[in-house]
């Protein structure tokens, strides 16, 4: 390609100016009939062309290959029901054609899912749009379901300037089922009936008189079995028994010829807690400590303390007159027969035998932690000597037997192997520049597990499970050192809080615990456990297809066993290990694109009226042709897609050739001087 350019010597203006004044000297001889004016006017026009200074410029470009841009669906929807299968046969198939055609340049990029916005396949067409030359677009070609999620409201703004055309991969034809938890509380109270909104949609709409069999079950286990009609909510009322995380799991009976049961399932986590929790603190032999466990429940907002100290027991006789006396009597019969169930956790803390309770009362109390009570002892010097709690009924529960020997002199309170496993004891920070104590009751015979030592090892917080209740036992009295600080004090309100809540089964708190959670596009699974051996340890694997199977965990440092799962299906996966149960899901799924798996081409009709484009089916006729259209031409047809024409190229080099080379320029301004002074002179 060539083309006329001029490249001035001087400024145009000064050129402008410098014609405009030889046009009028010219016009003056012209109109005075001078002797040789066309000679100077040839003159000037030779000098004022020399100095505009034209050329030729002649361009050597490369034609440029049209662009084809290629957006292939990876997201959830899109491994359903055959349709990844589809999708790679096109592309592959698709590829193949366009590279037939010859000068078309293929970029691809991938249709992402997000587990909150859905289907993103207009996010990346912008991304990848900023990344090319789009002179040169000739069309975008989706290989796609349908199930798009961030169409733009209006089409314009893309600025493709090219026909956007989608292969459908599916089929128009399909059904579909789905159940959702439209309503669910994230946490209820124990003994509280709660509502959980169910609702199932069938696609397409079923007869108004059908009915839906939905099974309802909590950790695994059938609740109840309903009928709900599709399309209505239906609230179902759901009753939580155990403090800590119940998994509440709807399914619903499958429909014949449905693409996918993935969505017939729908799961929620609820927090059952407490309304209040109830503690009773008997305090006996007055001490420096014996606040503390007052003060640490009086701060817990969620318990309600009910507190006694034993002052005076019946036996003392001092002669002191009794309307001098302003002390209560002790409700025995009240909290030890006739409330005792309403309690969630026992202290004794310095209790012994004095008389005041009945050993029918403490039996009783033992009998309680069985049905699933629980009985923190504080101890001290009491529990070896002949009063001792021991000496009671309570010691078929009681983890340590005294063995007499009280211990009086300093040590560092330390976490022992289990402890560090524990989550009562774990984590405990400082270890080393704890303060000591100087009191420990020494027990033999123990039995549950040592999370602290004291002297040589000696137990000194021992907790254990008898029956369906928890006890735990604290050998030394001296606790209290820590909260006022003796020697750099320690960790007393953590150890003590968690103590407490541990008894009184707060879930976070279990040391027999599973959990699973989304880690990329796999499962963790944890499992915490003191009584594991070795270092695997198995579960067994719910896959959503209904497959089981066993996973191994390896132990960490941390003492926690922990293994990464591929999930390579979509759905909810289940993990057992005995009674302890967890669910999880990759969350590829996400809850915008559950609301209709079924592939459609409605949802693009926009973006495809706004570009000129198409729409079509694999299951139909499967990839249609490709034509290369050029501008301002139809760009899909019976059969075909067409991709624009768009004649872009690259400029490889230029030539530049003067028209008025100088010394051209000086021959022929010297030779229409001369001229001029020839016809002068013939004057």
């Amino acid at each position: 390609m060539s083309e006329i350019t001029f490249s001035p010597f001087l400024p145009p203006a000064v050129l402008i100016a410098a014609a405009v004044i030889g046009l009028c000297a010219v016009a003056i001889g012209l109109v005075r009939r001078a002797r040789g004016w066309a000679f100077r006017a040839l003159f000037l026009s030779i000098i004022l062309t020399a100095l505009a200074h034209p050329q030729i410029v002649s361009i050597d470009s490369e034609p440029l290959d049209d662009i084809v841009l290629l957006a292939v669906d990876r997201t959830a929807s899109a491994r359903l029901s055959g349709r990844a299968e589809a999708i790679e046969a096109a592309r592959a198939a698709l590829v193949e054609r366009l590279e037939a055609l010859g000068d078309i340049e293929i970029e691809e990029f991938a249709i992402d899912d997000d587990p909150n916005e859905g289907s993103a396949l207009f996010g990346r067409l912008r991304e990848t749009l900023a990344d090319i030359d789009r002179t040169r677009l000739g069309a975008v070609i989706a290989l796609t379901d349908g199930i798009i999620h961030d169409i733009p409201a209006d089409p314009a703004k893309l600025e493709s300037n090219a026909p956007f055309h989608a292969l459908l991969a599916g089929d128009p034809d399909e059904i579909d089922r789905k159940l959702e938890i439209v309503r669910a509380p994230t946490f209820g109270l124990l003994g509280e009936p709660l509502a959980i909104v169910l609702r199932v949609d069938d696609f397409p709409q079923s007869a108004a008189d059908d009915t839906v069999q939905v099974t309802l079950k909590k950790d695994g286990t059938v609740l109840d079995r309903l009928a709900l009609r599709p399309g209505e909510e239906t609230a179902v009322p759901v009753e939580l028994e155990k403090a800590g995380h119940s998994v509440i799991e709807a399914e619903a009976a499958p429909l014949d010829g449905e693409i996918t049961l993935l969505n017939n399932r729908a799961t929620v986590t609820i927090n059952g807690i407490r309304d209040r929790l109830r503690v009773l603190l008997i305090s006996g032999q007055p001490y420096p400590g014996l606040r503390v466990w007052r003060n640490l429940l009086k701060a817990d907002p969620a318990v309600d303390l009910v507190h006694f100290t034993i002052l005076r027991p019946p036996e003392k006789q001092d002669g002191t007159p009794i309307r001098e006396l302003a002390l209560i009597a002790f409700p025995s019969r009240e909290l030890f027969e006739e409330k005792l169930d309403e309690f969630d956790l026992i202290i004794f803390d310095r209790y012994a035998r004095r008389g005041l309770l009945p050993l029918v009362y403490l039996d009783n109390v033992a009998r309680y932690v069985e049905a699933g009570g629980a009985v923190l002892e504080a101890a001290g010097p009491e529990f070896a000597a002949s009063s001792s709690l021991f000496r009671t009924p309570l010691a078929r529960i009681l983890p340590g037997r005294p063995s007499g020997e009280v211990i009086e002199r300093g040590f560092r309170p330390a976490v022992t192997d289990t402890g560090a496993l524990h989550p009562v004891t774990a984590d405990l920070e400082g270890a080393d520049d704890w303060g000591r104590w100087f009191r420990q009751i020494d027990v033999e015979s123990v039995h549950g597990h040592t999370l602290m030592t004291g002297v040589s090892d000696r137990p000194l917080l021992i907790l254990d499970r008898v029956g369906e209740g928890r006890v735990a036992q604290l050998l030394s009295d001296h606790a209290w050192l820590w909260a006022r600080g003796v020697e750099g004090g320690g960790p007393q309100a953590p150890l003590l809080r968690r103590l407490v809540h541990w008894l009184m089964k707060e879930p976070e708190l279990e040391e027999e615990a599973l959990s699973a959670r989304a880690d990329g596009d796999g499962l963790l699974i944890e499992r915490r456990s003191l009584d594991a051996e070795g270092p695997t340890l198995a579960v067994t694997v719910t896959r959503p297809s209904g497959a089981t199977g066993q996973l191994l965990l390896e132990a960490g440092e941390d003492g926690l066993f922990r293994a990464t799962l591929e999930a390579d299906e979509d759905g909810i996966y289940r993990f057992e290990d005995g009674d302890l149960v967890a669910y999880a899901s990759p969350r590829r799924l996400s809850r915008i694109e559950l609301t209709d798996l079924r592939a459609q081409a409605g949802r693009l009709d926009p973006v495809i009226t706004a570009t000129s484009g198409s729409a079509r089916w694999l299951s139909g006729n499967g990839i249609p042709d490709f034509r290369r259209v050029a501008e301002g031409r139809a760009t899909a047809g019976r059969g075909w897609i067409g991709i624009r024409e768009r004649g872009a190229a690259k400029v490889t080099g230029a030539t530049q050739t003067a028209l008025l080379p100088g010394w051209l320029a000086l021959v022929l301004a010297m030779a229409t001087i001369c001229a001029a002074w020839w016809r002068e002179g013939r004057s």
